[in-house]
């Protein structure tokens, strides 16, 4: 198996990180200026990082962001200007080399500081939410509702960054507070108009899209949010094999709740608290996430992705 690719170290100027990502300043040949955001092999759970990586799921995340944005390319604009590493100015053979399959070169914009979370099955922080309260995200839910329902039409569940760094849950006049209610009420209709249309297409080829989030932004003198960040990825959205849904229970998934799974259990025996450091994950657990993000790609796109191409 490939070596995980945990860190880059790129000669371009202003680097800094997320829990998956490489984000970098580019100057690009016409003047204009760029980001150039890298998807390493990093995983995070419970906002921690974990101590080794899936080995090519930069790949898997951008190829999966790639067919998204170009099959939504027509209802809403994105920041995305190039995945072709040639496109980098500034880099060697064996930087481009490292970094094949993995970049988006995007446009500049200014993120809404809106998360935009789309939910249409009930699961994670909603079931629990559920559970205790019968609503999720302040909408009230039908009594009755099992783990993995289907709830009657999409929410539609914002949420911040709080102090400390985590997503805060936070009301729709809350976010009107934060970025004004035109782009709050833009960045609402896109998100559910997005998933639905994502919902759909993914049903017939056979997976769940239970829920999803978004990051919207806007250009410098443009008032129309465009689609930023990652789109449709498991690792944001949470995808279930459709002939494999029985409400009731957890579901089998085919983004990273293995590795949750296991940490669940890591936690239950003591082993792990939910703070950093991150342990390192078993092979076995690796080989098995990283298993389903390709099943993932193959089945979203109709297509195989072969990591030894990059």
């Amino acid at each position: 198996m490939r070596e995980a690719l945990l860190q880059t170290d790129l000669p371009l100027p202003n680097r800094r990180s997320g829990k998956v990502r490489d984000l970098y300043d580019v100057r690009l040949t016409d003047g204009s200026d760029a980001l150039l955001i890298v998807a390493t092999d990093r995983i995070s759970a419970f906002d921690v990082v974990m101590a080794n990586g899936l080995p090519g799921k930069g790949i898997v995340l951008t190829q999966i962001s790639r067919f998204w944005f170009d099959r939504f390319a027509d209802v809403v604009p994105n920041h995305l200007l190039s995945m072709d590493v040639a496109d980098v100015p500034g880099l060697n053979a064996t930087e481009r080399a490292a970094l094949n399959g993995r970049i988006m070169l995007c446009r500049r914009v200014n993120i809404l500081p809106v998360e935009c979370i789309a939910r249409g099955y009930l699961a994670g922080s909603g079931w629990k939410d559920y559970q205790a309260s019968g609503r999720v995200c302040g909408h009230v839910l039908p009594t009755g509702l099992r783990n993995g329902d289907r709830l009657p039409q999409p929410l539609f569940t914002p949420s911040t960054k709080a102090a400390a760094g985590h997503d805060e849950n936070i009301t729709y006049d809350e976010g009107v507070g934060v970025i004004g209610a035109a782009n709050m009420a833009a960045i609402a209709h896109l998100t559910l108009d997005l998933y639905v249309r994502a919902r759909d297409y993914a049903l017939t080829r056979g997976i769940i899209l239970a829920d999803t989030k978004f990051e919207f932004g806007l250009l410098p003198g443009q008032e129309q949010p465009i689609l930023a960040d990652e789109i449709f990825t498991p690792d944001c959205s949470r995808f279930w094999p459709a002939d494999d849904w029985e409400p009731g229970r957890e579901q089998r998934s085919f983004d990273k709740q293995i590795v949750r799974n296991y940490l669940e259990e890591l936690v239950h025996q003591g082993g792990w608290n939910k703070t950093p450091p991150g342990p390192v994950l078993p092979p076995e657990i690796v080989e098995r996430t990283l298993g389903r993000y390709l099943e993932a790609y193959e089945l979203l796109t109709g297509g195989q992705l072969h990591l030894d191409d990059f």
